[in-house]
């Protein structure tokens, strides 16, 4: 069952004038979120949202016995609410529900992870690399934005072993280009059985890269953002159209991402209906 707490603020880093990232004390929420998960925030008496919004679970933060005792969230301002969230200082409170949602999975004996995100699609990303260096599965991190400007916590991931690959789409940093290309790049030198691609960022991106995972033989996961109004299936909000199972689902069907999601397998989701 997930946890409804005031989370309090421990810092604010500012990563740029759009973006940044909030580190909350809330152990009854960290002990039990994994990667993929979510929660649902909202500022203390902010009269400017009558409703949380979603984020996904960006770092999980351990005290110096490897307890886990908070969590961080990436935030991008394009609102109110995220506006009000970039200028939390330590010691402020949000409210938070979570965790929620459905994780990534880590297949056993997984001989290597890619993760690919575009933009604040990065945000799941940090906890799954934890996850993953857990385990000792080789990971791999293709990140892209419009420019180098888009591109954030690089040192933090290449610290935890991940490799990374980086796109622009202005060539300001790393590659020029897209990060679907990269991984078709990467991915000719590949033999493995056992790869698994996870995908975050703006749809039509996520697509490709499930499209990829297809023709290369590859499992896929990939973490939805539709609009969530409560996070908790009451809203029907952010239903999502899957491909049925011919042994278990006759047809195509809606589901809620926040209940079955929002992380998915890439060939079960009804890419025509998203974009």
């Amino acid at each position: 069952m997930p946890t409804d707490i005031d989370a309090l603020v421990l810092s604010n880093n500012r990563l740029s004038e759009s973006y940044n990232v909030i580190k909350l004390s809330a152990p009854d929420i960290a002990r039990t979120t994994k990667p993929g998960q979510f929660v649902m925030v909202r500022k203390n008496h902010d009269s400017t949202a009558l409703l949380r919004r979603p984020f996904s679970v960006f770092e999980t933060l351990f005290d110096n016995q490897e307890e886990p005792v908070g969590f961080s969230i990436l935030n991008k301002r394009v609102g109110a609410v995220t506006n009000s969230l970039f200028d939390l200082v330590a010691g402020d409170r949000l409210q938070c529900l979570g965790p929620l949602g459905q994780p990534f999975t880590i297949p056993p004996k997984l001989s290597s992870a890619w993760m690919i995100a575009g933009g604040v699609g990065l945000a799941p990303f940090a906890s799954l690399a934890q996850s993953l260096k857990k385990y000792s599965v080789p990971t791999h991190l293709i990140y892209g934005g419009r420019s180098s400007d888009d591109l954030y916590y690089v040192d933090w991931f290449e610290r935890m072993g991940v490799r990374v690959v980086l796109t622009t789409e202005d060539g300001s940093r790393g590659n020029k280009g897209l990060v679907t290309v990269s991984l078709q790049r990467e991915l000719k030198t590949q033999g493995e059985n056992e790869l698994k691609i996870y995908a975050c960022g703006p749809t039509l991106m996520m697509r490709e890269v499930a499209t990829i995972g297809i023709e290369h033989g590859y499992a896929t996961e990939v973490s939805l953002e539709p609009v969530m109004g409560c996070g908790l299936g009451g809203c029907y909000s952010c239903v999502v159209s899957i491909k049925g199972d011919s042994e278990h689902e006759s047809s195509d069907h809606f589901v809620r991402s926040c209940l079955h999601g929002p992380v998915f397998p890439g060939n079960k989701v009804n890419w025509d209906l998203l974009t």
